[in-house]
């Protein structure tokens, strides 16, 4: 039978705000702040710093008409997001980082960088994009080795093996509690739901204590767990629902207009593929202390799914192998206008699809309101489509 949200939901979707005066109060007690956009970005190597990192905002349309009198309107919305509440100062999170990293995955935010750093203190890590292993592996180790140089020259401190070996454990096991929740969409009828999912996701990282950060987020998924197993379910059991991949960047800020009313009109969103999806979390960082920790953090964050590589074979592996374990019905594919990577990326998507008979959706959407309509249209379609089919199928 179908329950309503469990009281951690709750906390997780109003941790954002919440987040407001945490960071302050962070400030206050004189502690220093990283902010940062991307998954490319090494949590272990700002940890090892002794800097708390903070995720900046880039997720409302409010901010977007500031930042277009200085950057052109036909630019990412997240971008133009992100540069536009610098201006304002109207990002706590921003405002009070010491210094904000950023990563060239794509030519906008590299160019959005030189602006920005005239604003704030700024580092930029340059990504490999070639799909040679070895010498991007080794590129991304020297680079990785450049960044911590300029953190220790930066604050004065000295990162050493052990306290990177040390945050990467730590990492991990936020990592492996994340996955965890991912999981639980495998599971029929589904135990979480794709919005509850974001919701948590989204959350925690606006929980800069991570002793309760890695608490809330095993707390959370052992509830889930334990009210499934009690036939306390996300959803009313329906063999005909549709189950739905998710990719996309910068979901948050289209999530009520997307991913909600999906699960609304009768799908279920089961996992999320990309640079924040499943793969990421379940790739954890070799713990093997008689290796480089410099070379085992490169390892992982090198295979983040981005667009920016091409060709970019790893991340069409993964979406086979994920519509494979999660059962998939179909895929959602979520871009912001102008981000060019993404959307071309999509069609080689599709093709996988294809092979596994499985229909996408391509939905290129912004942060501003007036879509709405047509999007819960296309969506309607998209999953009835997909309902007549599994009936089809599972009547003979």
């Amino acid at each position: 039978m179908p329950v309503t949200l469990p009281e951690q939901f709750e906390e997780f979707s109003a941790q954002q705000k919440k987040g407001f005066l945490a960071v302050k109060a962070l400030k206050d007690q004189g502690k220093q702040v990283c902010g940062a956009f991307c998954q490319y970005t090494p949590a272990e190597i700002i940890m090892a710093a002794g800097l708390t990192q903070v995720i900046l905002c880039g997720r409302s349309h409010l901010p977007i008409k500031t930042a277009e009198t200085q950057l052109p309107a036909n630019l990412c919305p997240l971008i133009k997001a992100s540069y536009g509440h610098v201006l304002e100062d109207s990002c706590p999170y921003a405002y009070f980082s010491d210094v904000v990293v950023g990563e060239t995955t794509c030519d906008g935010k590299k160019k959005m960088y030189e602006l920005l750093a005239q604003k704030k203190m700024m580092q930029c890590i340059h990504l490999p994009n070639l799909p040679d292993y070895e010498r991007s592996l080794e590129m991304w180790t020297e680079e990785l080795r450049a960044f911590t140089r300029g953190m220790e020259e930066k604050f004065n401190v000295k990162i050493t093996d052990e306290m990177l070996n040390e945050a990467i454990k730590w990492c991990n096991q936020e990592r492996r509690q994340t996955a965890r929740l991912y999981e639980l969409g495998k599971l029929d009828p589904p135990a979480i739901t794709g919005y509850q999912m974001q919701q948590v996701e989204d959350g925690q990282a606006f929980i800069f204590d991570r002793d309760e950060k890695l608490a809330r987020l095993t707390a959370v998924n052992d509830q889930i767990e334990q009210e499934w197993k009690e036939g306390k379910y996300a959803m009313e059991p329906d063999p005909y629902r549709p189950r739905l991949l998710v990719s996309g960047t910068g979901l948050a800020a289209v999530t009520e207009k997307t991913i909600k009313v999906a699960e609304e009109l009768g799908a279920q969103i089961v996992c999320y593929e990309g640079c924040n999806g499943i793969a990421a979390r379940r790739r954890l960082i070799d713990e093997d202390e008689s290796r480089d920790p410099m070379v085992r953090i490169a390892e992982k964050y090198i295979e983040v799914p981005c667009a920016v590589v091409s060709p970019n074979n790893r991340r069409m592996e993964q979406v086979a192998a994920t519509i494979d374990e999660w059962s998939v019905d179909g895929y959602l594919a979520l871009t912001l206008h102008s981000c060019n990577p993404f959307a071309i990326e999509t069609e080689n998507v599709r093709r996988v699809c294809e092979k596994k008979d499985v229909p996408l959706l391509h939905i290129s959407t912004d942060f501003t309101p007036g879509d709405e309509g047509q999007i819960r249209t296309r969506l309607q379609a998209f999953i009835e489509m997909i309902r007549a089919k599994k009936e089809a199928k599972l009547n003979g």
